[in-house]
């Protein structure tokens, strides 16, 4: 079996996996086969680890964490005491690396618990800004960038998930106010329209807090409101080829959410 045969029959078993679909004997044997391969790879996460202190949007706040407590007499809980200990969270939903659902912006878009699963797993392509941010620091990634690397890479595959390197994550703990400047490396949107429209992606993420590299929102107002989502603040896209990869997103099944931290991470080929 091929090197791509492998690798379609890994997505393609993965993909029933997620979608819960039942499977005859001979496709069991698939999906053990499939995962026999994908354990064999090496897995990159595409996740920040997030604190009360890590950057986020001015208009939001930072996180809250304190012990969980009982509420009958307001004491922690802990091991010494209770043997057991929780953590009780405040925060925003668009907080560390998370999911943009489009009913962020849309009134009638779907929520991030309506998300198909079989959008959650994708081929991954990772698009490169930064051979220009030498020039530009905060370079707008074009459609002329963008064909260039179709030109060394080969066409972005229609349902991939299309993610923009841009090493901002090197500043999420180093240097976080850094981190929060404005503008900042990220996506033209003449880019964001060609890569749904021309070449058919399910769904797009970036390194920084924001889609556009301006507050104009353009990008990330088409992206959510025509029915796709986005991944914000991605990690270690540096380490993730061109192409070949796939990547799997999950985050809680919030009842009507309308965006959370988000566990992203890479299969490489």
């Amino acid at each position: 079996m091929s090197k791509a045969t492998r690798r379609h029959t890994a997505l393609l078993a993965i993909g029933m996996l997620c979608a819960g679909a039942a499977a005859p004997a001979h496709a069991q044997s698939d999906l053990a086969q499939a995962y026999r391969i994908i354990a064999g790879k090496k897995f990159v996460d595409l996740t920040h680890s997030f604190g009360p202190e890590t950057p986020v949007w001015a208009g939001f706040g930072q996180a809250k964490f304190s012990p969980a407590a009982d509420p009958k007499t307001g004491e922690p809980y802990t091991i010494a005491k209770d043997e057991f200990r929780a953590t009780y969270y405040q925060m925003v939903g668009q907080y560390g690396t998370h999911v943009d659902p489009p009913a962020h912006f849309d009134e009638h878009g779907m929520t991030m618990d309506q998300i198909p699963l079989k959008q959650m797993i994708l081929p991954l392509v990772v698009l490169d800004d930064t051979p220009y941010l030498g020039k530009d620091p905060d370079h707008a990634f074009s459609v002329t960038d963008l064909k260039a690397w179709e030109r060394r890479h080969g066409r972005v595959p229609q349902g991939a998930f299309a993610a923009l390197r841009t090493d901002m994550d090197k500043d999420w703990q180093a240097n976080p106010e850094r981190f929060k400047r404005s503008p900042f490396p990220a996506w033209a949107f003449a880019t964001i329209k060609y890569l749904y429209e021309q070449r058919g992606v399910t769904a797009t993420g970036h390194e920084s807090m924001d889609t556009d590299t301006t507050d104009k929102m353009d990008s990330e107002t088409y992206i959510l409101q025509h029915g796709h989502y986005q991944i914000e603040v991605m990690a270690n896209l540096d380490k993730v080829p061109a192409t070949g990869a796939i990547i799997v997103v999950t985050w809680p099944k919030v009842e009507n959410g309308l965006g959370f931290p988000a566990r992203a991470f890479a299969i490489l080929p």
